[in-house]
């Protein structure tokens, strides 16, 4: 019977908070100062982590916080093996969130609808 909450979950869950916190107050690089973990996919086995980050300015380009993530990862992995006394903590690899992008882009769809429709040129009110 499966559980309701698996432990990859959790683990998940709490690495995701660590590692926030870490980004937050004790990584020293510039480049990861607009940097948040925005999801982690953890393997079954627990042995390989996916880090979602994103940039708190969607438009930025990703490849600096790509390139001092992966400088970092090391101090990260080390980290919060301490924090979370795990025995065997999970390799970490990084990938940009594309949510955060995309919704921007939505959104500036949306109100360039908006600003044609009160220019009179979109569909007429019944």
């Amino acid at each position: 019977m499966p559980r309701e909450y698996p432990r990859n979950l959790r683990v998940a869950a709490e690495l995701q908070r660590v590692l926030n916190d870490l980004l937050c107050n004790e990584v020293k690089d510039p480049r990861l100062q607009d940097v948040r973990i925005s999801a982690i996919d953890l393997s079954r086995d627990i042995s390989v982590a996916k880090v979602y980050f994103s940039n708190l300015e969607p438009d930025a380009d990703p490849q600096p916080a790509v390139a001092a993530l992966t400088r970092a990862g090391g101090f990260l992995r080390s980290r919060a093996a301490r924090i979370l006394r795990l025995r065997r903590v999970p390799e970490l690899r990084f990938l940009q969130d594309e949510g955060p992008k995309h919704g921007l882009a939505l959104s500036r769809l949306i109100d360039e609808v908006a600003s044609k429709d009160d220019d009179g040129s979109g569909w007429p009110d019944d």
